[in-house]
């Protein structure tokens, strides 16, 4: 009988993971075709070309060899990152409940955070051919500045990486942990036997302010406009991803939308009380919720411009403090 339960488990898993991830893969062409190209008042690309198209054709692009200190573990980090969206997905599928160390909000962040770092390893780790080789003032003969320091594109990026782990991504983390003070457990079983019990979290006072606050923290992990500063093309063209070509360039583009249901999905769970699985119907409410996370997404990145640390730190300042505010309304 057990073993009749965990072979069903497994499979009910498997089935969940793959009809999100082909979900996944059109989330980046509704973004933009129905949001972003009927604002600029265009056609727009197919639905499967940012998402399934594209990494089919990368898949086929020559790849390149990248200028890197440690080139095996550069590209290895896109991988990575799938791996962790990935297990980040089966962790907050109801099967995964039976497993406390994997579905609690602990494992959750740190999923996350190994996401947000190997943006920083990316970063690092890559020297570009558009940086090393241009002649920077140090390296040209009679320049004033030949013995300072040279900066790269993607250490610039790194930076900023850091950056917005170290504060950036701070309201995210209050968001997630705002049903706790609900639900006084960090567990997601928990929080949703206690969202099934009173009610979604979400159409309360605290769930209210830290939804709002979840938003901004998921433009924030998807480097989104007006937070992209990684990769702002004004300045840093594709910063970490600069030299991913061929195939690596094929799984960030996957990653990309997989993330993006995944935090839907997430929201979902923490707000809702509805864990995805596709034995249930109630995985059309995640699809719908990750949809209003695409087309709210799109609007509101169509509308702003890429923020500078002027505009950067109060945005991150205001959002912390109404996450703060979502907590202690929680707790009263």
């Amino acid at each position: 009988m057990f073993e009749t339960t965990v072979i069903y488990s497994i499979l009910a898993v498997i089935a969940t993971v793959i009809v999100c991830f082909v979900i996944s893969t059109l989330l980046p062409g509704i973004e933009r075709k129905y949001i972003h190209a009927r604002i600029q008042q265009r056609i727009g690309p197919p639905v499967t070309s940012p998402g399934i198209m594209a990494p089919i054709k990368f898949l086929y692009k020559e790849n390149v060899e990248p200028s890197s200190p440690v080139p095996a573990l550069y590209k290895i980090l896109p991988i990575l990152c799938f791996l962790v969206v990935l297990f980040l997905l089966i962790a907050i599928t109801p099967y995964a409940f039976a497993i406390p160390a994997l579905a609690s909000l602990v494992a959750v962040v740190g999923l996350l955070k190994v996401e947000e770092i190997c943006y920083v390893l990316m970063g690092a780790l890559s020297k570009s051919v558009m940086s090393v080789r241009m002649p920077f003032p140090d390296r040209v003969k009679g320049a004033a500045h030949r013995n300072t320091t040279r900066s790269f594109i993607e250490d610039i990026s790194a930076r900023r990486s850091l950056r917005m782990i170290t504060y950036g991504s701070f309201p995210f983390y209050l968001a997630l942990f705002a049903p706790v003070t609900q639900a006084r457990s960090i567990f997601l079983q928990d929080i949703v036997a206690y969202q099934q019990v009173h009610g979604p979290f979400l159409f309360t006072v605290s769930g209210a302010i830290a939804a709002i606050v979840f938003f901004i923290g998921y433009m924030i992990l998807l480097n989104e406009y007006p937070f992209s500063i990684i990769k702002a093309k004004c300045d840093v063209i594709e910063g970490p991803y600069m030299e991913y070509a061929s195939k690596y360039r094929s799984i960030v583009f996957i990653t990309r939308g997989f993330m993006m249901l995944t935090l839907g999905v997430l929201f979902s769970v923490l707000f809702i009380g509805i864990p995805p699985t596709v034995l249930s119907p109630t995985i059309l409410i995640n699809i719908f919720v990750v949809l209003v996370f695409v087309f709210m997404m799109g609007i509101f990145s169509a509308f702003t411009p890429v923020f500078t640390n002027r505009q950067l730190l109060p945005s991150i300042l205001g959002a912390t403090l109404l996450g703060i505010l979502a907590i202690v309304l929680g707790l009263l």
